[in-house]
């Protein structure tokens, strides 16, 4: 309920009380001039009949009972009394006779006061009635000042007669109704006052507390510049001082947290916007970008990274159309790792030119972004038919050791360009926390990345070998696949540093690496085992298999001219090789075997391929 309302009810309630009490005085007062007006008659009708009682006596006594009437018609003539009747009693008739017409009983009252010797007093007609009767009794008594017995043959106590009085009361009935009208118009002109005076006592306390309510309202809403007006000194000028001092107090600190926020996404606040709600959202979002770094860091890899910057970008801004490129700024390569959700599909949105060479990409050559919601043909690289659908990007690189090594393209119908719009400083937030974590696992992945390979040959090393024999292992055993492992060295290789130097021993090292290469697949690894040995893990290949690769190895070697000063230099290999599982159960084994047919091969007159055989492993289990 509203302050009004209650305002307005309790104002009703005290004037119905009001008029209450005024219809409650009103009554009492008819009440009791009433009963003051019948008490007054009384008292004046009793002495009227006394006055006329002594008077008939004396005209008894004198002798003049015979002018009675004129005397009675004279008394009706006061004023005030309207009528005066003498009435005769039965002893009094049968001694006397009739008498007057006007002394013989009129009505039942007149014969009830003769009969019963009680008198009658009463209003007749109305609540005040229009006139006073009084019907009073003449009984027969024998005191010493009057001695009725003396004139009259009757008992003591009977009733000789009456006399009926009929007085006006009019003027009493108006008094009172002037008086009942005074006490009323006092009441209501008291009624009328007080309700001024509550009303203007609480006009105060009502307009303050409707601004308060509508203040409130606004500030649930995030707008805190309603002001509420101190009407008082009071008590309720204090609450108005002091909501206002909250308010502004609120809004201060809101501004403030705004302005902070604001300078860490890196935008401009919108000074009509909601200041609570847009305060809110943006911490709201704020934090979950702190998670989301948190989260990050914790990842292993790059990709992991990215999967999870992709499922931000789908959940919490609702993108469904997006592209996240990596870029290889020494090869001048892009590839894509996320397509629409998607990783590593085949690029959409944009031409694939910008695969092969990334400076065709206008975010990468810049190094800043590329709003093409505005002006979608910014990039000539965006797809066209995407752009004859109507759509818009906004391409945003994220640095890493001062150049892009990333490329976040955001693809939107026109219809959800104001909400990218929105959410882009965010978005920007989201990018800047994950570059230093891109940067740190980049560089990490290729500090492990070299401390795996052969620097001079760009092969895996043998450390590589010891990280993941397991793994090689495990993944056979899971796919129930072979594994075969050749042992290749170079054929008195110690004769061409110690002939052509060092240099020539490490190009023909690098080219040996080339051949190996060549003649494998991708998913085979090729590892330098140490000096001029090499290793050559064929997956999924039995031996059989292994030893055709094997031989079209080692032709490729020994009709390879390596080029030295003053010719060409011819080379061979031996090579050795042994199978998992069939050879034995434990990789180091197999690598063990694989190494002792490499040895049966030097010793048979090198050049050539040997499979391992038990016959090959010496007497006691040892080489």
């Amino acid at each position: 309920m509203t302050i009004s309302r209650l305002q307005t009810k309790t104002m009703g309630a005290l004037l119905l009380v009001m008029l209450i009490m005024m219809l409650v005085i009103g009554l009492s007062s008819m009440v009791l001039i009433r009963d003051f007006s019948v008490r007054s008659a009384t008292e004046h009708t009793r002495t009227a009949a006394e006055m006329i009682r002594v008077s008939l006596t004396e005209a008894m006594i004198n002798d003049t009972i015979d002018r009675r009437a004129s005397m009675l018609r004279r008394l009706a003539e006061v004023n005030s009394l309207n009528e005066v009747r003498v009435i005769r009693g039965e002893q009094v008739i049968e001694q006397y006779g009739e008498g007057l017409a006007m002394e013989t009983p009129a009505d039942d009252i007149d014969r009830q006061v003769l009969e019963t010797g009680q008198p009658y007093f009463g209003l007749m007609g109305g609540l005040l009635g229009e006139e006073f009767r009084a019907t009073i009794p003449y009984i027969a008594s024998s005191n010493e000042d009057i001695n009725c017995m003396a004139c009259h043959q009757a008992p003591e106590g009977a009733a000789l007669g009456a006399v009926t009085l009929t007085a006006s009361v009019d003027h009493m009935k108006t008094a009172g109704m002037a008086t009942a009208l005074f006490l009323v118009a006092i009441m209501g002109l008291f009624a009328i006052l007080s309700i001024a005076f509550l009303k203007r006592m609480l006009r105060p306390l009502v307009e303050t507390t409707q601004e308060i309510r509508q203040a409130a309202s606004l500030a649930s809403s995030g707008d805190f510049s309603q002001r509420v007006r101190s009407r008082s000194h009071d008590e309720i000028g204090q609450i108005a001082f002091h909501f206002n001092q909250m308010a502004d107090a609120i809004t201060h600190k809101l501004t403030e947290i705004r302005d902070h926020v604001a300078q860490l996404v890196n935008t401009v606040p919108d000074p009509k916007a909601n200041l609570l709600q847009e305060t809110a959202s943006t911490v709201s979002g704020l934090v979950k970008v702190a998670q989301f770094k948190q989260a990050i860091e914790e990842d292993q890899t790059t990709e992991e990274v990215f999967f999870r910057l992709s499922e931000v970008l789908r959940t919490e801004f609702g993108l469904e159309h997006f592209s996240i490129y990596q870029v290889n700024q020494d090869k001048r390569l892009m590839e894509t790792v996320i397509v629409d959700g998607v990783p590593h599909d085949e690029i959409r949105w944009c031409h694939p030119d910008i695969l092969e060479q990334c400076t065709t990409c206008r975010a990468v050559r810049t190094g800043h972004a590329i709003d093409g919601l505005e002006n979608p043909r910014l990039c000539r690289a965006f797809d066209q038919d995407a752009l004859a659908d109507g759509r818009s990007y906004l391409c945003l690189p994220i640095i890493q050791s001062g150049g892009v090594g990333s490329v976040v393209q955001l693809v939107v119908p026109p219809q959800n360009i104001p909400a990218l719009t929105r959410s882009r400083p965010l978005i920007s937030a989201y990018l800047r926390e994950a570059a230093p974590v891109l940067q740190a696992k980049g560089l990490m992945a290729s500090l492990r990345e070299s401390s795996l390979k052969d620097a001079m040959t760009g092969l895996r090393n043998r450390r590589f070998l010891e990280e993941y024999s397991d793994s090689l292992v495990s993944q056979c055993k899971r796919r129930k696949m072979p594994m075969t492992l050749m042992m290749l060295d170079l054929d008195y290789f110690k004769t061409v540093n110690d002939t052509h130097g060092h240099d020539v021993g490490d190009q023909i090292l690098r080219e040996l690496a080339g051949i190996f290469q060549a003649h494998l697949r991708e998913s085979d690894l090729v590892i330098r085992y140490g000096g001029e040995e090499f290793m050559v893990i064929l997956l999924d290949t039995g031996a059989e298999a292994a030893m055709e690769v094997a031989n079209k190895i080692r032709e490729a070697v020994e009709t390879h001219p390596f080029k030295v000063a003053g010719g060409d230099l011819y080379k061979t290999l031996s090579i050795g090789l042994a199978a998992y599982p069939d050879d034995a159960q434990a990789f180091w084994q197999v690598l063990k075997y694989a190494d002792v047919a490499l040895y049966a091969a030097k010793d048979n007159g090198r050049n050539q391929v040997v499979r391992f055989t038990p016959a090959l492993w010496p007497p006691g289990g040892e080489y």
